[in-house]
């Protein structure tokens, strides 16, 4: 039990990072300077949007839940059960995002959800 709430606290972490991180980039724009002064704008400028913070935050969450999975489960198991957070990501880009996404990714997408599934066997 306690792997899979684990895993569920890697997904979901990950997802949300991986969403708002997305949503703070369109929002900032395009990065086509990529001289000294340029890129430490950049950087303060992302600094200070609470997207980018809180995508930081949740990446953090991400980062040490997986510590803790790894330390009670296989790694081998791990690592592929954490390939749920694709689903969701996709899912969410496509909602949230407003992004198309192709036939063959939702495709892709499915074959990680069965491997997902496969691992709960």
């Amino acid at each position: 039990m306690i792997p899979w709430a684990l895993v569920a606290a890697v997904v979901a972490s990950a997802t949300a990072g991986e969403v708002l991180q997305a949503y703070a980039m369109r929002r900032n724009g395009e990065v086509r300077d990529f001289h000294l002064g340029a890129i430490g704008r950049l950087l303060a400028a992302l600094a200070r949007n609470r997207y980018i913070l809180a995508s930081i935050a949740c990446m953090a969450v991400s980062f040490f839940a997986f510590l803790s999975l790894v330390s009670v489960a296989d790694l081998s198991f791990a690592v592929p059960a954490t390939a749920a957070s694709y689903v969701l990501q996709t899912a969410l880009a496509k909602y949230l995002l407003r992004e198309s996404i192709s036939v063959t990714r939702w495709a892709g997408v499915s074959l990680v959800a069965c491997g997902v599934a496969l691992l709960s066997q």
